[in-house]
């Protein structure tokens, strides 16, 4: 754009250049003052070798003058500079004004400026420079061409930073340049910073990845990979340790939590686009371990642990601290990993028991009851960790996360359902059963705005319109008494299940 207006001679009398720190907004802000004042210009690319040319790239140009909107921001800086747009240039063709983080002057300033920019003088050009540029008042976008400028890519920082590697003469493996190009977040300059910082503290020339973390407080790939091999193991007190490590080191507790979320994500892009590596800022061999410990976890599993981790950064701000969340939240992970385990052995035990059990186990007749004797029904029944046996896989792994959401979004309506068990699905109906001792669960949830919130979160989840009905468990206490006596048999617990069976 900018080369097309120099070209054509159409240039505007004021420009803005908006985008994050550190990708070039000054540093092309005075290529252009160089390109319009050049001796052999305005051209496309400056000669750099006139007077014009010189005297900006030394920062003494008379016609290029640099503000700070930071520390001239009030309205007496703005009418000084009203006052000395009025004088036509020293020697070159055009007087250029960079105002830098312009969003920094007051509304009264702006104001001021506003009248200059309606009516400037032909020879005055205007270039603005900003982070944020929500700040800037409308009618003064209005008058100005905006350039968003972006981030820049992290191949891009990496290619910069070997480049300044080989002047300096200092070796750096690709990881630390990984490291350095995720930690400036698209910012040129924030790279170079840490470069540089690195730069004083290696030794023989040469800077580690341990260098890196040192300096920045974020956490090896190793160590993250270490932490979820330890909720795929189920180790809770491992992972434990290896945060009680991390502390001791002196890394920041949110600081360990984001790595972590960061790493999650990188599970969950590496599986869904098999380590696509335009997708993920890290090394190619990282990738790839990437995708072979993602092979650990169901696309699901994956997405239940970011929302936990997210939820443990929100509870963090409300408690004013990140390390509790984050200890009790990898023993949770932990746990749910078991919880789903105990769940698939389940399922395994009740395949078993579609097979004769003996004498002592009797499914009920669908016979008629004698006239005048109406037999209760006793109900689901039902352990409250486990689910009834005869629902779709699809409905198991719903149903967790579906307390999880509720968990960020009501969190009295999570512990609700926390203690119910869905038990049947038919006609697009769910039936959710709750212990007798739960009948406050049971009218909460079917209050108007619980129960459509939770109907939708189903429905969502199934892909098709689901109802939910909540009930609860009638069962006599003599049949409490018989099933307390054969509680100890798993093996029976889960054809009782399987056939909706009772002890007669």
């Amino acid at each position: 754009l900018l080369k097309n207006a120099i070209d054509k001679g159409r240039l505007a009398y004021a420009y803005l250049f908006s985008g994050p720190r550190g990708v070039g907004k000054t540093s092309t802000a005075r290529i252009l003052a160089k390109s319009l004042n050049c001796k052999k210009g305005p051209a496309i690319i400056p000669c750099q070798e006139c007077s014009s040319c010189n005297d900006i790239t030394q920062c003494r140009s008379l016609d290029v003058i640099e503000i700070d909107g930071a520390s001239n921001r009030g309205i007496d800086e703005i009418r000084a500079l009203r006052e000395s747009v009025k004088f036509p240039p020293s020697s070159g063709k055009f007087k250029i004004y960079i105002i830098d983080e312009v969003h920094m002057l007051t509304n009264e300033a702006f104001n001021a400026l506003l009248k200059t920019l309606e009516e400037p003088p032909k020879f005055v050009k205007f270039i603005f420079a900003t982070t944020q540029v929500n700040k800037i008042p409308a009618t003064i976008l209005s008058r100005c061409q905006r350039l968003d400028f972006r981030r820049i890519p992290i191949v891009d920082i990496i290619k910069q930073l070997k480049n300044i590697s080989l002047q300096e003469k200092i070796d750096l493996d690709e990881e630390v340049l990984f490291a350095i190009g995720r930690a400036s977040d698209g910012s040129l300059r924030d790279a170079e910073s840490i470069l540089d910082q690195l730069i004083s503290f290696s030794q023989k020339g040469k800077i580690s990845i341990s260098d890196v973390t040192s300096l920045l407080g974020i956490l090896q790939q190793e160590i993250l990979f270490d932490i979820t091999d330890k909720i795929i193991d189920k180790d809770a007190a491992g992972a434990l340790r290896l945060l009680n490590e991390m502390l001791k080191q002196g890394k920041a507790g949110n600081i360990i939590l984001s790595n972590i979320i960061e790493h999650f994500r990188n599970l969950i892009v590496a599986k869904i686009s098999h380590a696509d590596p335009y997708l993920i800022d890290l090394p190619a061999e990282t990738t790839k371990k990437l995708l072979a410990q993602s092979e650990h976890f169901s696309l699901e599993e994956v997405f239940t642990i970011f929302n936990i981790l997210v939820n443990t950064q929100q509870m963090s701000k409300k408690l004013n601290s990140s390390i509790i969340p984050l200890e009790i939240n990898l023993i949770r992970l932990t746990h749910e990993k078991k919880k789903k385990d105990s769940l698939k052995q389940e399922k395994q035990q009740v395949k078993a028991a579609k097979q004769p059990v003996g004498d002592d186990i009797q499914v009920e007749s669908a016979k008629a009851p004698e006239s005048g004797k109406q037999e209760a029904n006793p109900g689901p029944c039902l352990g409250s960790d486990s689910l009834q046996a005869g629902l779709p896989d699809e409905i198991n792994e719903c149903w967790f996360k579906l307390i999880d959401d509720f968990r960020s979004i009501r969190m009295s309506v999570a512990t609700f359902l926390s203690e119910g068990t869905p038990v049947k699905l038919e006609r697009n109906t769910l039936t959710v059963s709750f212990p007798n001792n739960c009948s406050l669960h049971k009218d909460s949830l079917e209050k108007k705005e619980n129960k459509q919130l939770i109907e939708k979160k189903l429905s969502d989840a199934l892909g098709r319109n689901i109802k939910a009905k909540f009930i609860l468990s009638l069962i006599n206490p003599a049949q409490q008494k018989l099933d307390k006596k054969h509680s100890g048999d798993s093996f029976i617990h889960s054809a009782l299940n399987a056939f909706n069976a009772r002890f007669l």
